[in-house]
């Protein structure tokens, strides 16, 4: 019996085909050197390294062997971006660069009712100087283009991500057992 083909392979990570259209930064962003671009196959590499950076220091204390340690947070990134591909194929899911380079992602679902900001995450150089909010803000702005409010979702630990999304003008809507869901209704007056 050949023991190779019994264990199961990990599934291959890869994103849905972009949506059509285009979505356009607002001019202050582009003159800071910030883009959008659809995220293809080739940035799960770097997307992987990004969640390994976000995520490393709440294990840390565990005490793991810094292999142990990538490879749980490499199966977490992989779990995590199956259930956005499946549970959100329609979304936008956009690399964040900074003067061509990738500095973060946005992952952007722009369904009525609501637009649903599944995930903002940017790299550690690029956080601190308000380039989370101006993209929020800018989904905010596209949502309301729409006639539409947004919504997300927070850890309950989370509470700068929480400070921010408060200042922006979302309202805890929810409590989940691990996340709180935020709402913000546009002002369409």
């Amino acid at each position: 019996m050949n023991m190779q083909a019994a264990i199961p392979q990990p599934p291959t990570l890869a994103f849905p085909p972009p949506r059509a259209g285009h979505l356009d930064l607002p001019a202050p962003l582009e003159g800071r050197g910030i883009g959008l671009r659809p995220a293809v196959d080739a940035d799960v590499g770097w997307l992987r390294a990004l969640y390994r950076q976000l995520r490393a220091h709440e294990f840390a204390p565990m005490g793991w062997p810094p292999q142990a340690l990538a490879a749980f947070l490499d199966q977490q990134f992989a779990m995590q971006h199956l259930h956005y591909v499946r549970h959100y194929e329609r979304a936008d899911f956009l690399v964040v660069e900074r003067d061509g380079v990738p500095a973060g992602r946005i992952y952007l679902q722009r369904n009525a009712p609501e637009h649903l900001l599944i995930d903002i995450t940017l790299d550690a150089a690029m956080r601190g100087d308000g380039l989370g909010g101006a993209l929020i803000r800018w989904a905010q702005d596209e949502a309301h283009a729409r006639g539409r409010g947004m919504r997300l979702h927070v850890e309950h630990g989370n509470h700068g991500a929480r400070r921010l999304y408060e200042r922006l003008g979302f309202a805890a809507a929810e409590t989940l057992p691990t996340h709180t869901l935020m709402r913000w209704e546009a002002d369409l007056r």
